[in-house]
């Protein structure tokens, strides 16, 4: 069998006491992980310098960009309901991403604000799919052993760093309406990737289970809440960060180099998460995680002249998302196993990612321009200090939840 060109790449740096997961493939998937986050370190950070250029207003640049978290908030879960429906994985992955490519292609075509409303409005439909499926197929073959998702995962985060790392160093060198290209480039690696993949066969249409029964559960509620909040911490970080630092006088080099710092940590938290699943329980991780959301957005909001309390903020970065994220996800993988894993997946990313997003990015938009950058960072801390809150409250139920969480990375449960 042919193996891709990237998938060559992560070979060489894979572990070798990582063996390939039974009915995975392993390295592919890990290139997906590394394409799709290298799309998203060249989009992220470098986006919204770019509509700046071309004159968008921090309102319209807000506006612009939370649209592909609004259309979170929906799509992914009409693509889940058709995957776990179907039984269409693989196959719904390289098709949404195929529509993802087809609609990125109208930047090139206009630089007005109501053109790129629609066009990143269709883009953002069509990506939203994208990694409530991944984590599906990846979660699935795991056999319980939640642990090992970091060592798949992880490439996600290299990819991100290699991403905003060399395109900083680029985008110092050459014009930013070159970024249009190098976002492409990962995408399309990200959808030849996808097409190499298989659904595994399946007899009949999968048994629908339904998944509103436990959503009225205190505890999931308290878990998706407090996931709103954080991405609605995270959401000044997202939108302006790169526009912060620029216009506080850092190179487009040293920007990416922090948000590397970020990616970093991130890393480390994937690689040692088998160690730290083990040791510690799912409410204290969380209850951790918030705590440092409320002092790094401060420190970003009071410290920007200082890059060594940047640098500090940055490698919060390891709790705010990595190990929230990798919780939250393990939570949610117990409370919606089955038929059902697609869409809780979906609803779970929907509600953070998409509205916790979106209210993050517009809220941000705002209040850049009313309040000022370091007020809106501030806010932002408050909004993970309420996460923190809601969380302590429903401490407890949550506590439950934790001994079944306590996974081997080696051996299957």
């Amino acid at each position: 069998m042919r193996v891709s060109a990237p998938a060559k790449i992560i070979r060489l740096f894979v572990p070798r006491n990582v063996a390939p997961l039974p009915s995975i493939p392993f390295r592919r998937l890990a290139a997906i992980y590394f394409a799709y986050f290298a799309f998203v370190g060249a989009f992220s950070p470098y986006f919204g310098l770019y509509l700046q250029s071309i004159g968008q207003a921090a309102w319209q640049i807000g506006v612009l960009l939370s649209l592909t978290q609004l259309t979170r908030i929906v799509a992914p879960y009409l693509w889940a309901a058709l995957a776990d429906r179907r039984g269409w994985r693989a196959r719904l992955l390289a098709v949404t991403i195929a529509g993802s490519i087809l609609a990125y292609a109208g930047v090139f075509a206009t630089t007005s604000f109501a053109g790129l409303f629609v066009v990143l409005a269709a883009f953002g439909f069509f990506g939203a799919a994208t990694m409530p499926i991944t984590e599906s197929i990846t979660l699935a073959s795991l056999h319980g052993q939640i642990g090992r998702y970091g060592h798949i995962r992880l490439w996600g985060s290299v990819g991100f760093i290699a991403a905003v790392f060399c395109f900083g160093w680029m985008l110092d060198r050459v014009a930013i309406e070159n970024l249009l290209w190098m976002i492409l480039a990962p995408l399309l690696a990200t959808f030849l990737l996808a097409v190499t993949l298989r659904d595994a066969p399946t007899v009949g249409a999968p048994p629908r289970q339904p998944i509103w029964p436990d959503l009225g559960r205190p505890e999931v509620v308290a878990l998706l809440a407090a996931n709103v909040l954080m991405n609605v911490a995270h959401g000044p970080l997202y939108a302006f960060y790169s526009i912060y630092l620029f216009d506080a006088g850092y190179s487009k080099t040293a920007i990416g180099a922090l948000w590397s710092l970020g990616v970093v940590a991130e890393i480390a938290v994937f690689l040692t998460a088998p160690w730290w699943m083990k040791r510690f329980p799912v409410h204290d991780i969380l209850l951790a995680s918030f705590a440092l959301a409320v002092g790094r957005f401060a420190i970003i909001g009071w410290g920007v002249e200082s890059p060594v309390l940047l640098a500090a903020a940055q490698l919060a970065h390891a709790a705010t998302f990595g190990a929230c994220h990798m919780a939250s996800i393990a939570l949610v993988n117990r409370w919606f196993a089955g038929s059902r894993q697609v869409r809780g997946q979906a609803l779970y990313l929907a509600l953070s990612f998409g509205l916790g997003g979106f209210l993050g990015v517009i809220g941000s938009g705002v209040a850049w321009s009313a309040i000022g950058p370091a007020w809106t960072f501030t806010a932002a801390s408050a909004a993970a200090g309420a996460g923190l809150i809601l969380l302590t409250r429903h401490a407890k139920l949550l506590r439950r939840a934790s001994p079944s969480l306590v996974v081997d990375a080696t051996t299957p449960q």
